[in-house]
């Protein structure tokens, strides 16, 4: 009898034996429902042979394996194998959390056919001969029939013609009999395609020229030069060649606009959108389209790195340099990592696309491991780089959160009709409620950190762990009635502009405003229908978007993140400066941009206002060099949490004394979190770096099997590589 071994999603890095009637080699790759305990879990087969190491008379049986879809590819399974072993996750719960939810449930999908509609017959096929089918084909013939004879089918009556009939699409998809045309709408059809530039031309021309091999390109370019319409012809190229275009994007808030701009150009090209914001059946349905090979355009968020690709000719990260892309818990992956290794095991190239691209890939651009593709100016023929000027807080104070030249500057642009943009990356009213008397402030409880104040909820709430409570009417301390929120929010700023700006029309944009589904849609329209004036928004408005009718940028409390002890949090705050301050002047009205600080001479401004990334990156570079930080040496995190610090930290000594390192592996010692208390459990992390990545991976792998055998009932433990956040 055939056993199979099964990747399960439990915390065990091993695969389960069990008993099969009928399994093949045809079945590794797909889902199987097998008993795991008392219960019955879904896993995904791997190997299916005839011995195994449990005696036969233990082992249990399958309960069912699932053939409605087709089995994930090798290259799939080969890309989780990478995956389990790059980042020390078990195997099992690398590819189940990878699946759309309703895969991971233990009964077979019942989707209709999921092929967009209608469907069209290609020129290929109208040429093929009825006759040279096989008589034995009977409903491949009368289908071919009743294409020739209408062209184009709907799923209706393809159905009517046989339920059998189809069975067949899949199948005449992959051979480019038939093709998904979806409706063109009117504006599509005067669709004005841009002249390219010539350093667009340039960019272009050096992707495409080597489309069948791996490489991998960093698109540099300036906001506003028109990296999207790179994508867009280089799309292009790939969908000529009948291959799939995979692109990942950081936020599910960039999907709206980036879908539109893909679905007018390419009309009749099906796509596929896979996000955390669509539902389980739309999700599913969306990764069904992609591995049938259906859905040309794979457009999605990290996660969308896993799914399943039988002609993938073209992966793009865009934004690559946002953090979003690293997953911060349970499997911590980077996914424009991944999107390197799976481009490399395809053989196809890759492109990264940032105004202000990471240091590690701009690090690798200037050592010649990535082509390095430059954008120096705006696509737009009129449109310039915008003015960027500080206003000193020192000389100008700011009683409500604006300086006067702010102030004056906005009312400057309403009355010129433009819209507007003031940044402040903090949401809710205030971050802080404060006592008067006493100093208290509003903690939370399970978390090291101040208790955020949401007026119009009349709420405290963290932003870390989502715990809320009632606004108090005295301090909890003294007694003092005079409690009141201190320090500002994007609630607080909407509630200012309104005051200053009655008759202005103002949409605040941040985590709070866009909860709703569709959201996103309904105001990316009003913003470019011009029905708000000034708009008050969180880094949620600092990448991706394009706003014409936008020509003054504020931002407000910017150097918060100078004082951070984050070694990448200069890197950040240049390249969320640069990315909000390319909003304004991308069409054909000159760009403002006002910073409020208090360093008005510090160098990282200096840089901003000269719009000069490669002078702050390799100032970066150089004091990263000196201190031994990335892209210099290559790092991992063990981090640890439980409920007492002192449990945690216990644990981390005694995974230290296990360890044996080489000489070219540096262990530091235990230390408390930045943020030691998180959701009601304490943390603390041992950090681990080398110069050379193999070594590290080497010693890890030795390592991590030696801390799985330490006892850790009460603790929770995980290694982190490549670390973005301490």
């Amino acid at each position: 009898m055939p056993i199979v071994r099964v990747a399960l999603n439990v915390p065990v890095d091993t695969l389960f034996d069990y008993q099969s009637d009928d399994a093949t080699s045809h079945d590794i790759g797909q889902r199987a429902c097998v008993p795991f305990g008392k219960k019955r879990v879904t896993g995904v087969i791997l190997a299916v042979c005839t011995d195994t190491q449990i005696p036969i008379e233990k082992l249990k049986s399958v309960h069912s394996i699932f053939r409605e879809i087709e089995p994930l590819a090798a290259s799939l399974l080969e890309l989780f194998q990478f995956c389990s072993q790059y980042y020390h996750h078990p195997l099992g719960m690398v590819i189940m959390n990878s699946l759309p939810a309703l895969l991971r449930n233990n009964k077979p999908v019942r989707l209709k056919n999921t092929a967009p509609q209608p469907l069209m017959l290609s020129d290929l096929a109208k040429q093929i001969s009825l006759d040279s089918i096989p008589a034995r084909n009977r409903v491949a013939r009368r289908l071919l029939a009743e294409f020739q004879a209408a062209s184009v089918l709907t799923m209706q009556q393809i159905k009517q013609i046989s339920p059998r009939a189809t069975q067949l699409i899949p199948e005449w998809l992959q051979l480019g009999w038939i093709s998904a045309q979806q409706t063109i709408n009117s504006a599509s059809g005067t669709l004005k395609i841009p002249v390219l530039t010539q350093e667009q031309t340039h960019a272009v021309t050096a992707i495409t020229n080597e489309f069948d091999r791996f490489h991998t390109s960093l698109l540099h370019g300036v906001t506003g030069s028109g990296k999207t319409e790179v994508y867009l012809r280089i799309i292009e190229h790939a969908l000529s060649l009948g291959q799939q275009s995979l692109v990942l994007i950081p936020e599910i808030n960039l999907t709206p606009q980036l879908e539109a701009v893909f679905r007018a150009r390419f009309p009749t090209v099906p796509l596929a959108n896979l996000h955390s914001g669509r539902n389980d059946t739309e999700r599913l349905t969306g990764w069904i389209q992609a591995q049938r090979g259906e859905a040309k355009i794979i457009l999605g968020t990290r996660l969308a790195v896993f799914t399943p690709l039988p002609d993938l000719g073209l992966i793009i990260v865009d934004e690559e340099h946002d953090s979003s892309f690293k997953q911060q818990d349970g499997l911590r992956y980077s996914a424009r990592d991944l999107a390197i290794f799976r481009a490399r095991q395809a053989d196809i190239p890759v492109v990264l696309g940032s105004a202000t691209p990471s240091l590690e890939s701009y690090f690798n651009a200037l050592n010649n491991r990535y082509r390095h593709i430059r954008l120096t100016s705006r696509a737009v023929q009129a449109a310039t780089l915008p003015d960027i000027q500080c206003i000193d807080t020192r000389i100008h104070k700011t009683p409500d959160g604006f300086t006067e030249p702010m102030i004056r500057a906005l009312e400057k642009c309403l009355a010129e009709k433009r819209q507007s943009l003031v940044f402040i990356n903090r949401r809710g009213y205030a971050p802080v409620l404060l006592c008067k008397a006493c100093a208290w402030t509003a903690r939370c409880q399970r978390c090291s950190s101040r208790l955020v104040v949401h007026l119009s909820d009349k709420k405290l709430s963290c932003h870390h762990c989502g715990h809320q409570e009632n606004f108090p009417r005295a301090c909890p301390q003294c007694g003092n009635q005079d409690i009141a929120p201190f320090g500002h929010g994007t609630q607080r700023i909407e509630e200012t502009l309104i005051t200053h700006f009655p008759s202005a029309r103002i949409l605040r944009i941040d985590r709070d405003s866009t909860r709703r589904k569709n959201a996103w849609q309904e105001i990316l329209h009003a913003i470019h229908s011009h029905q708000v004036d000034i708009l008050v928004g969180t880094q949620l408005l600092a990448k991706g978007h394009d706003f014409p009718n936008l020509s003054l940028v504020g931002i407000l409390n910017a150097d918060n993140s100078l004082y951070s002890t984050d070694f990448r949090a200069s890197e950040r705050l240049f390249a969320q400066l640069m990315q909000v301050a390319g909003r304004a002047g991308r069409a054909n009205i000159p760009g403002h941009v006002l910073i409020q600080t208090e360093f008005p001479d510090h160098p990282l401004y200096h840089a901003l206002q000269r719009h000069d990334y490669d002078a702050s990156a390799q100032t970066l570079l150089a004091e990263r060099k000196i201190a031994g930080f990335p892209p210099f040496v290559y790092q991992a995190l063990l981090r640890a949490e439980a409920h007492g610090i002192k449990t945690v930290l216990e644990f981390l000594h005694r995974a230290k004394n296990l360890a044996n390192p080489p000489q070219s592996i540096e262990l530091f010692d235990p230390v408390p979190a930045p943020m030691l208390r998180l959701k009601g459990m304490e943390r603390a992390h041992l950090l681990i770096q080398s110069h050379s990545r193999k070594p590290l991976q080497t010693f890890l792998t030795d390592w991590h099997r030696k801390i799985a055998a330490l006892p850790h009932r009460k603790i929770r433990w995980a290694l982190d590589i490549d670390p973005m956040d301490f």
